[in-house]
């Protein structure tokens, strides 16, 4: 494999602590916003935070990461045959990248003060990448199946 394998593993790495502190943080900030933003005139402030969150930190660190994990799949010989523990992980993947899409469009519709989801709708779906981490470090370091 050698010494660029590991230099890619460590940019993964890096790229994907970025991303999923965007993906927790996002929501945190929806929920100030759903709940506060429109009563304190403070919306605007939310909305620049959150528009700067994904433009600076989180769009680059997950294009960042997918990239550099799939030169890890192709560098590591991972993808010949693909093992059942890759594919769920890629699974994984694909379902926080949906996520952080769907978190996208929250963003837009604050932005334009078409949002009318709840505080706690936002509490609520701040677990989701929490959980989908946990599956992708089992599945990526176990190697279940």
């Amino acid at each position: 494999m050698g010494d660029s394998y590991l230099w890619i593993k460590t940019a993964h790495i890096l790229a994907v602590i970025a991303w999923m502190a965007g993906l927790f943080y996002l929501p945190r900030l929806f929920v100030y916003h759903a709940e506060k933003g429109a009563t304190s005139g403070i919306a605007e402030t939310f909305t620049v935070m959150e528009r700067r969150l994904l433009a600076a930190i989180m769009r680059p660190a997950a294009i960042a990461a997918i990239v550099s994990g799939a030169l890890l799949v192709w560098r590591g010989g991972w993808s010949d045959p693909v093992p059942l523990w890759l594919w769920l992980k890629l699974l994984c993947v694909a379902c926080m990248a949906l996520f952080h899409g769907l978190l996208e469009s929250h963003a837009i519709r604050f932005a334009q003060g078409l949002e009318k989801s709840s505080g706690r709708y936002f509490r609520i779906i701040n677990e989701v990448p929490a959980l989908l981490v946990i599956a992708i470090a089992i599945l990526a370091t176990v190697k279940p199946f």
